[in-house]
């Protein structure tokens, strides 16, 4: 078994935080098209037909993840729910908007 990774442990962190506020949470989840990793969202979590995407980071990196979540909110053709940016060393979570 692999040690969870510092930016996994940050994550699981963000999931315990977030849990009760959605129907469901996935995490690590892998975006192809045509066989081809597009991206991959970090904690992906839906309440009824709203879908909320998060973006975490070990350090206050929020310009990389800015980036990241435009090309998923994209590729997913998001249009009901948030974006968030979660920096774990610091523990604080930024809505980045729709």
């Amino acid at each position: 078994m692999v040690p969870a990774t510092k930016h996994d442990r940050y994550v699981n962190k963000l999931c315990e935080r977030i849990r009760d506020s959605y129907d469901v949470l996935f995490t690590n989840v892998k975006l192809k098209k045509d066989e081809r990793l597009v991206g991959e969202i970090d904690i992906y979590a839906r309440k009824g037909t709203r879908i909320d995407i998060y973006e975490v980071k070990c350090s206050y990196r929020i310009t990389k993840a800015k980036k990241q979540l435009k090309r998923v909110k994209a590729f997913l053709e998001l249009k009901d729910g948030n974006e968030y940016f979660y920096c774990g060393s610091s523990n604080l979570l930024l809505c980045l908007g729709k």
